[in-house]
C-alpha cells in the first residue's frame, strides 16, 4: 500500500535533522512510495516550512541549532491544525528522560537513530491511519454534539448492571440542577417525577427493559430546582446482550412543556366560555352525561339541573353598553359561584342564561334553600358605569329522579320549567314535572298556527269607545285585536299576544292593525259626523316600540289612510319607557315631530318611577282598571286614582280611567275631575260594523238629552 492509497494525494513529510545524511537517507527510502520528502535542518527552518504548508507527518529530531526538536513539538500540538499531525521523535539519546520529555511535549511515537527506514516507512503508514480515524472520531464527536445542542434535547446514558448514569449538561439545565444534584444515579431523576405520572413512567419503562416495546416514549412531569413541575417528552432505546438482557440505555429528554400549555389551553378554551371562564355547554353536558351514569350505578346519588335566565338584562345591555353588559354576567357568574361546592359545576350557556350541575345532591330541602339564596343572591344590586342597576332571575330546575337518559333533554326541561317560570311573573324559580311537556307541545302548535294566522290575517279589530265624561261625547276608540282562530274561536290579546311578542311575529301583526285602524278611523271621519274628531289608540308591544322601522311604519299608514296624525294615539306601557328610557325619550319625540300623540297604558301598575314623566313627551296617561275598581267602596283606591288624576292634571297630562263599570264608579271619576273613561258602563269593545250605529244611536240620545235639559 502507498501512501497516496490514504488521502489520495502523495503525503507531505517533513524531515527535521542537522545531519545531511538522515535528509539524503528519507528522500531515498521514501519518495518512492509517495511520499513528498521535505528536509530543513534547524528548529528556526522547521518553523517557517511548517507556517508555509502544514505537512502530514513530521520526523523531528530534539537536538538542532537554535529551536530545540521539544519547542517544535510544542508550537505544533498548540496550533489550531497540530492537533493531528503525527510527530515522530528519531533521536540517539534514547535515555528515558529524553524519552518522557518528548511525549510530554506531544510527541506521537519514537525511534532510535540510526533510523531503519524500511520499518519507518510502515510505522508512517500506520500513522497515518490512526490519525485519519482519530480525525474522523473527533469529527463524528462534534457533529453528534452539534446536532445534540441544535435539538435542544438532554442525553441520558443508564448502565443498568453497574447502576451509573450519565446526563448530559443539557440535561440538568432543563431542570436547572447541578451534577452533585444527581449524583450519577437514576433514583434522584425517578424520584422528581410526579407522583400521578410515577406509576405510567415506571410502566413503560419496564415494559420496553422487558423487551415488549421496541423503544420507550413517553411524557411525564418531573420536578426542577425550584420545585416546579415541567413537562418533558423521554425517548430511549435499551442496548442487550446475546440473550436479550438489557445491559444499558440510553436516550434523550426534550422540554415540551410550552406545547402542552397551548394543548391544555386549547383544551380550556373549547370547554369554557372566553367572556366570564365558566364551563360551556360542552363541558356542562358531558358531566350532566357523567353524573347520568353514575345514578344508574348507585342507587343512593341523585344530582340537580338548573337554568337561569337574567331578568331585563337587555335592557342594562342596551343602555348602558356590552361592556357594562358583560361586566355585568361576569358578576352575577361570581355570586353564583360563591354558593356553590367544588364538585358542582356552573356554566355560562350564552347571552343571559346560566346553568348548574348540583352534584350528589339527594335532600331537596337543602336544594330549595340554595336556590333561593342564589336567586336572592342575583337580586342584589350591583354599581355599573357608575349607576346602580338590578336584575333578578328565573330558575328552571329539573330532577334526575325523572331517570334521564340523555344529557339534552334534562338540560331542555330545565329550560322549559325556567320559561315556566319567567311566565309566572319571573323572578322565581319552577321544578320540572312531566305536565309541562304537554303545555310546551301547545304552545308549539299554537305558535304553528299563529305564524299562519299571521300570514292569511286571520285578524279583526273591535273597538272600545271612550268618552269625555263632561259632556258624554265619544272622543275616540281603542284598538282591540282579536284572533279568529279555526278550532277555539274568537281569541282575546291575552291568549296570544305573549306568545307573539316572544316569537316577534307581533312586530307584523301590530304594523297590520295600525294600516287597518288608520284606514278604518279615516273612514269614519267620512260617513259619521259624531265621529270627525274621534282618534283612535292602539297599543304598541315593546318589541314595536324599539323596533328601527316604527316611525316609517307609522307615516306610511297614516299616508296611505289619509288620517290626521293628530288622530293617532300609540299606547305604551310602563315598563317599556323605564327599561330604557334614553331611547324612549328619543321615539318619543319623533313621534311627536310626525304629529301623533302618545299614551302611558296601565299607569302605576308598572315601575312606578314618577321621575321620568317630567322627561318623556308623552300626551296622556292611562290608569289601570285595577285601581279604578271598586272606587266606590274602597278608600284606598279612592285615593290612589285622586292622586294619578290631580298628578295628570298638574302636569297637563290628559287622564282616561280604565274600568268603570257601575254607575257609582264613574260619577266618583267625574267627582274627582277626571275627563276621559273608557270601560263597560259606557260600551264593552265592538266589532267595527256595529260602531256606526253605536255611534249614531249614542249621538241621538245626548242630543236629545241635550234639548231636553233645555227645555227643562
Amino acid at each position: 500500500m502507498s501512501a497516496t492509497d490514504i488521502l489520495g494525494r502523495p503525503i507531505r513529510l517533513l524531515v527535521v535533522d542537522d545531519d545531511a545524511t538522515v535528509a539524503l537517507m528519507a528522500k531515498m527510502a521514501l519518495s518512492d512510495f509517495g511520499f513528498e520528502v521535505r528536509t530543513v535542518t534547524s528548529g528556526d527552518a522547521a518553523r517557517d516550512a511548517i507556517q508555509r504548508q502544514t505537512p502530514d507527518i513530521i520526523v523531528l529530531d530534539l537536538v538542532l541549532p537554535g529551536t530545540s526538536g521539544f519547542e517544535i513539538c510544542r508550537e505544533v500540538r498548540n496550533s489550531p491544525a497540530g492537533h493531528q499531525i503525527p510527530i515522530v521523535i528519531a533521536s540517539s539519546n534514547d535515555d528515558t528522560a529524553s524519552i518522557e520529555a518528548a511525549y510530554q511535549e506531544g510527541a506521537t511515537t519514537f525511534v532510535n537513530k540510526p533510523i531503519n527506514w524500511a520499518i519507518l516507512r510502515h510505522q508512517l503508514q500506520y500513522l497515518l491511519r490512526a490519525a485519519r480515524d482519530r480525525a474522523r472520531l473527533a469529527e463524528s464527536e462534534e457533529r453528534y454534539a452539534l446536532a445534540a445542542a441544535g435539538a435542544n434535547d438532554g442525553l441520558w446514558d443508564w448502565n443498568i448492571a453497574q447502576d451509573t448514569a450519565y446526563f448530559s449538561p443539557r440535561w440538568r439545565e432543563q431542570l436547572k440542577l447541578r451534577e452533585a444534584d444527581l449524583g450519577g444515579k437514576t433514583s434522584n431523576w425517578f424520584s422528581r417525577i410526579h407522583p400521578d405520572d410515577q406509576l405510567g413512567f415506571h410502566n413503560e419503562l419496564n415494559a420496553h427493559l422487558a423487551g415488549q416495546t421496541p423503544k420507550l416514549e413517553i411524557e411525564y412531569r418531573v420536578r426542577d430546582r425550584d420545585d416546579t413541575y415541567r413537562w418533558m417528552l423521554c425517548r430511549a432505546l435499551a442496548i442487550r446482550d446475546g440473550d436479550g438482557n438489557p445491559y444499558r440505555i440510553a436516550g434523550s429528554q426534550t422540554d415540551i412543556t410550552e406545547r402542552k400549555d397551548a394543548e391544555q389551553q386549547v383544551l380550556h378554551d373549547a370547554l369554557h366560555d372566553p367572556l366570564t371562564g365558566l364551563a360551556n355547554r360542552r363541558l356542562l353536558l358531558e358531566r350532566i352525561s357523567h353524573a347520568i351514569k353514575l345514578a344508574r350505578r348507585r342507587v343512593d346519588y341523585a344530582f340537580a339541573v338548573a337554568i337561569i335566565d337574567l331578568d331585563r338584562f337587555k335592557t342594562i345591555n342596551d343602555s348602558l353598553g356590552h361592556l357594562a353588559g358583560d361586566s355585568l354576567l361576569r358578576r352575577i357568574g361570581e355570586r353564583i359561584a360563591g354558593h356553590l361546592r367544588a364538585s358542582d359545576t356552573l356554566a355560562h350557556l350564552g347571552g343571559d342564561e346560566f346553568a348548574i350541575l348540583f352534584d350528589d345532591f339527594a335532600d331537596f330541602t337543602n336544594l330549595d334553600h340554595l336556590i333561593e339564596r342564589i336567586r336572592h343572591e342575583i337580586a342584589q344590586p350591583f354599581v355599573l358605569m357608575g349607576q346602580e342597576v338590578a336584575t333578578a332571575a328565573s330558575i328552571g330546575v329539573t330532577l334526575s329522579s325523572v331517570a334521564y337518559n340523555v344529557a339534552e333533554d334534562m338540560l331542555r326541561d330545565a329550560d322549559i320549567a325556567m320559561y315556566r317560570a319567567k311566565a309566572t311573573g319571573k323572578n322565581r324559580y319552577q321544578v320540572f314535572d312531566s305536565t309541562m311537556h304537554t303545555q310546551v307541545a301547545s304552545m308549539l302548535q299554537m305558535e304553528s298556527e299563529l305564524r299562519a294566522a299571521t300570514t292569511r290575517n286571520d285578524f279583526e279589530i273591535h273597538y272600545q269607545p271612550i268618552r269625555h265624561l263632561g259632556d258624554d261625547r265619544i272622543v275616540g276608540f281603542e284598538a282591540l285585536l282579536r284572533w279568529r282562530h279555526p278550532a277555539r274561536g274568537e281569541l282575546a290579546p291575552e291568549a296570544f299576544i305573549g306568545l307573539a311578542e316572544e316569537t316577534g311575529l307581533i312586530v307584523p301583526i301590530g304594523y297590520g292593525v295600525i294600516r287597518q285602524a288608520t284606514q278604518q278611523l279615516a273612514a269614519w271621519h267620512q260617513e259619521l259626523s259624531a265621529a270627525r274628531k274621534t282618534f283612535v289608540a292602539i297599543n304598541l308591544s315593546s318589541r314595536q316600540f324599539s323596533h328601527p322601522d316604527l316611525l316609517q311604519h307609522v307615516a306610511a299608514a297614516l299616508e296611505d289612510s289619509g288620517l290626521p296624525a293628530e288622530f293617532l294615539r300609540l299606547e305604551i306601557t310602563e315598563s317599556v319607557l323605564i327599561d330604557n328610557t334614553r331611547q324612549a325619550a328619543q321615539v318619543l319625540q319623533e313621534l311627536k315631530q310626525l304629529g301623533v300623540r302618545t299614551i302611558i297604558d296601565d299607569f302605576g301598575t308598572g315601575y312606578s318611577s314618577f321621575s321620568y314623566l317630567h322627561r318623556l313627551p308623552f300626551d296622556a296617561l292611562k290608569i289601570d282598571r285595577s285601581f279604578v275598581a271598586g272606587v266606590d267602596r274602597d278608600t284606598k283606591s279612592r285615593e290612589i286614582v285622586r292622586a294619578i288624576v290631580s298628578l295628570a292634571q298638574n302636569l297637563g297630562l290628559a287622564a282616561i280611567a280604565e274600568g268603570g263599570e257601575t254607575q257609582q264608579e264613574v260619577e266618583y271619576l267625574q267627582s274627582i275631575g277626571c275627563e276621559f273613561n273608557q270601560g263597560f258602563a259606557f260600551s264593552k269593545a265592538i266589532s267595527a260594523d256595529k260602531i256606526v250605529e253605536f255611534v249614531r244611536r249614542h249621538s241621538a240620545a245626548r242630543l236629545k238629552m241635550i234639548d231636553g235639559g233645555k227645555n227643562a
